[in-house]
């Protein structure tokens, strides 16, 4: 084994360590970086995959995939790197079906789920207290938040059995949870879900996909691209694919990191992977406190599904060319993105199935309904082909994942059926990524905290961590040996016990992000916070204002003010509004119960 010194080496080339990486070379080209990565690519949470479609073979995200226009880090990154985005789809009808498999399936539009109006009064009361609960939260040190330790103490499910009037609106909870967390309400921090809300400016913004919200946005090409663009600009020489870390350790000197090939010495080193992995590369008393952070992350149940359709066509035309064409690709892979397979087949320009017929292609199911997925978008590219795609989390996916993939296909492809027409059973192909089983990435969307955990490890999560050394540490030792045999010596130990504190190892993912924390863009705003704490130490001069701002904000503990929620009814007109929808309801079934009521008053005036 050889031993290489660097400046900083990164471990991880997801979003956090690449950006951390960027920023680095950006400030002083001359600084010396290695990325190590275990994996064989970059991208972390993030990765696109070319799959057979009705017009070739198209691109779709299997990670993380959606962007919002409020959130910056990412944004300034796709501006930089070029790359267009597109508006995720959402107009149309909306599927919902909960309680149990004979309940009824409910069909809605817009941005209020197809919930009773009982349950639509119960869901807005909840949601004004958790946004209101959600504003207090201190995003840059939860356990400085008003009632930290008690919020901490309790799930998410005790806050809903407590503050939910109905059933539905505790299981449309759940249902939430699912896809965003890959776990269930009672595995969940509730003051971690405060955070998490806070981070994003709300809840609302979490659950929904019109402007403003996590699911706004998507990319042409697939996410993946912006780690690939990093790798570019920071040079492929600097990225090590395959090297998983085996140990990190300090000195006064340096820091040691070990691959299973090579032993590398450096001057401060970013761990970025995700935080119930942030101590494999530790053991014995080397495990730094906020390293131990791993052993309270549960592992996310989360598989993200995709179903590839025929564009609505006639069924001649679908049956016959766009099947020539789906053998073509299946035997030959032909790979033109969004261009015709060849000469001779037809590319299908018309819309999904499900467009012409007025859904939107999300669905929203409850796990007692026996179907495998929690909710569906349309993942349509802007190159014509149309998808769906789903996710299997939580009770969903603890049932379907030991269940053989032609079974779960079967399942979704029939609830498919179900709720959008005989048409979904025509597909091209079913594609699945169970994230529970990729190696080195500790599960998806998130690394979530279960009670407890927030309080008493975030403070540490986001500080360099290192241990006391002397000036002259190994001087220092043999001295104190001499000293024991010869008194007279002793005298000389205070000018060696000099010492002083060494922070090598610093942390960055996207789980201790203030803005958007779990997706891409809180990535890259850790990535390049840690950045700018590496250049503090090693060269500073290369800190630009606007980094100085930057470091000065994310050390600033900020407490926000509650917020007014003027896009929630309040309970006075959602109690009016369900006299009046009764009222109306009432004169439906009755048409002669005005005429009498005016009979009635007649009579009391006479």
């Amino acid at each position: 084994m050889t031993e290489e010194i660097w400046d900083v080496i990164i471990v991880g080339a997801g979003l956090s360590g690449l950006s951390a990486a960027h920023l680095l070379k950006k400030r002083n080209d001359k600084l010396k970086i290695l990325v190590t990565e275990a994996k064989d690519r970059v991208g972390g949470r993030t990765v696109t995959s070319e799959i057979p479609a009705a017009n070739g073979v198209d691109r779709w995200d299997f990670g993380g995939q959606w962007v919002g226009s409020t959130q910056p880090h990412v944004l300034e990154l796709i501006k930089e790197l070029g790359i267009e985005t597109y508006r995720q789809f959402t107009d149309g009808k909306k599927v919902y079906h909960m309680g149990g498999p004979n309940a009824k399936v409910r069909i809605g539009e817009g941005r209020l789920p197809a919930l009773s109006l009982l349950g639509l009064m119960d869901l807005a009361q909840l949601y004004w207290k958790i946004e209101t609960l959600s504003a207090t939260i201190c995003v840059e040190d939860p356990s400085k938040s008003p009632n930290a330790f008690e919020l901490d103490s309790m799930t998410v499910q005790t806050y809903l059995d407590q503050h939910a009037w109905t059933t539905e609106v505790k299981e449309q909870m759940a249902m939430c949870s699912r896809p965003l967390f890959g776990l269930e309400p009672s595995q969940m921090s509730f003051l971690y879900f405060l955070m998490y809300a806070a981070t994003a400016g709300g809840l609302l913004p979490l659950l929904e996909s019109n402007e403003g919200s996590g699911q706004e946005l998507k990319l042409k090409g697939g996410t993946q691209q912006l780690s690939k663009g990093l790798a570019e600009r920071i040079g492929w020489k600097n990225v090590q694919l395959g090297a998983a870390v085996t140990a990190i350790w300090q000195d006064a000197e340096y820091a040691k990191v070990m691959t299973a090939t090579n032993t590398y010495l450096c001057r401060a080193v970013i761990v970025t992977c995700p935080l119930n992995l942030a101590g494999c590369p530790f053991s014995g008393d080397e495990v730094p406190f906020a390293a131990r952070v791993c052993l309270h992350i549960p592992l996310n149940d989360w598989v993200m599904l995709f179903v590839f359709h025929f564009p609505h066509t006639s069924n001649s035309q679908r049956d016959g060319k766009c099947l020539c064409a789906m053998r073509k690709v299946q035997s030959e892979k032909i790979m033109e993105i969004g261009k015709p397979l060849a000469e001779g087949y037809h590319r299908c320009d018309s819309q999904a199935f499900w467009k012409e017929k007025g859904y939107s292609g999300e669905i929203a199911t409850g796990s007692s309904t026996n179907c495998p997925f929690t909710v569906t978008f349309d993942a349509s590219t802007p190159y014509g082909s149309p998808a769906l795609v789903g996710f299997i989390a939580g009770k969903q996916a603890n049932e379907w994942s030991s269940k053989e993939v032609g079974e779960r296909r079967d399942a979704v492809v029939s609830r498919l059926v179900k709720y959008l027409g005989p048409e979904a059973a025509s597909f091209i192909h079913y594609e699945e990524k169970d994230w529970a089983k990729e190696p080195y990435s500790g599960g998806c969307p998130v690394n979530v905290m279960v009670p407890g955990a927030l309080t008493y490890y975030h403070p540490s999560l986001k500080s360099p961590c290192g241990r006391y050394y002397s000036v002259a540490q190994s001087a220092y030792r043999s001295l104190i040996v001499v000293a024991v045999i010869m008194p007279s010596l002793i005298h000389i130990s205070p000018v060696l016990k000099k010492w002083q504190k060494v922070n090598r190892i610093h942390w960055a993912s996207t789980e201790t992000a203030t803005s958007w924390c779990g997706y891409m863009t809180g990535a890259i705003q850790e990535g390049q916070r840690a950045a700018r704490e590496v250049l503090a130490k090693l060269c500073p001069n290369a800190l630009t204002q606007e980094d100085k701002e930057a470091a000065q904000e994310s050390q600033t503990i900020k407490q926000k003010q509650p917020s007014k929620l003027s896009f929630l009814p309040s309970i006075k007109t959602l109690v009016l509004a369900a006299v009046a929808i009764g009222a109306a309801v009432l004169l439906a079934q009755n048409p002669d119960a005005l005429e009498n009521a005016k009979t009635c008053d007649k009579m009391v005036l006479q």
